[in-house]
């Protein structure tokens, strides 16, 4: 997909969200509509240190662009299926045990640090767990079979290595919404502005992979922005206890700036890494 292709699919989705989110507006009011906007744009806003570490799956295991969008297509859907599990199950554990809210904050304040202070490593996909997981139930090519997930060799089944690169995207996934599910309950615990607002994040993210593609070393620092955006709504759901609640106008504001001062920082100051490095699944 081509750059220009990749940022007029961004801006349809972009604009499809941003109607749907007049619609809360009208049909239930300012607060509402505040909370959607919020959880969209914390979502949107992890999801972008999430692309880049697609990205390099891809080019670990060197897999063509025109197999990537089938690849990304396949993940979207199944993110879809996982969000809605998580949020379903998130909401009926917070109904029952209110307190959970609590460790869900530990949890971002904790995630938001270690992606702060972790050093970036380099690792080869190929040597990931999941993908040695992956080899324990089923044989993997080491070659691809045009688009095919399952292809034969020898008149048994294989997984070809877009079937296992669909897994550990999917796997990947479901580690970052661990993160970015309870950061927006730090906004808000409707499950229909959870649910809408994780979904319609998600639904631009391939044109966005595409925008993003070679632009990893030119938003070097926007992980430091997601990871205080993790610490703050950490910070936010930790503050419930004492009862102190911080107003969704305020996070948003925070959010913004946050990610805002990440990308312009990266745009004014070289990254001092040289080369592209890769980051443990």
């Amino acid at each position: 997909m081509s750059t220009k292709r990749a940022l007029s699919w961004f801006l349809f989705w972009v604009g499809v969200s941003m109607a749907f989110n007049v619609g809360i507006y009208f049909l239930f009011g300012e607060k509402k509509a505040l909370e959607f906007l919020g959880g969209y744009v914390i979502e949107k806003s992890l999801s972008i240190d999430n692309l880049f570490l697609f990205v390099l799956v891809f080019s670990s295991f060197g897999i063509p662009s025109e197999y990537q969008r089938r690849v990304l297509n396949y993940g979207i859907f199944g993110a879809v299926i996982l969000r809605l599990i998580f949020v379903v199950l998130g909401i009926t554990v917070i109904s029952m045990l209110h307190w959970v809210l609590y460790l869900f904050g530990a949890l971002l304040i904790y995630s938001g640090i270690k992606m702060m202070v972790k050093k970036e490593e380099i690792f080869k996909f190929a040597d990931s767990k999941i993908l040695k997981a992956v080899k324990r139930v089923i044989p993997v090519s080491d070659t691809l079979h045009d688009e095919k997930f399952i292809s034969k060799a020898d008149g048994k089944r294989i997984a070809t290595p877009l079937l296992a690169i669909l897994i550990i995207i999917e796997v990947t996934d479901i580690v970052f919404a661990i993160d970015s599910i309870p950061a927006v309950f730090a906004i808000t615990t409707d499950p229909f502005i959870v649910y809408t607002s994780n979904i319609l994040a998600i639904l631009g993210l391939r044109s966005l992979y595409f925008l993003l593609g070679n632009l990893h070393d030119k938003f070097w620092l926007v992980k430091y922005g997601v990871a205080i955006v993790l610490v703050y709504t950490g910070i936010k759901l930790g503050l419930l206890m004492f009862h102190i609640e911080v107003s969704t106008g305020i996070s948003l504001a925070v959010i913004f700036s946050v990610i805002g001062i990440s990308i312009l920082c990266s745009r004014l100051f070289r990254n001092p890494a040289s080369h592209l490095k890769q980051t443990h699944v």
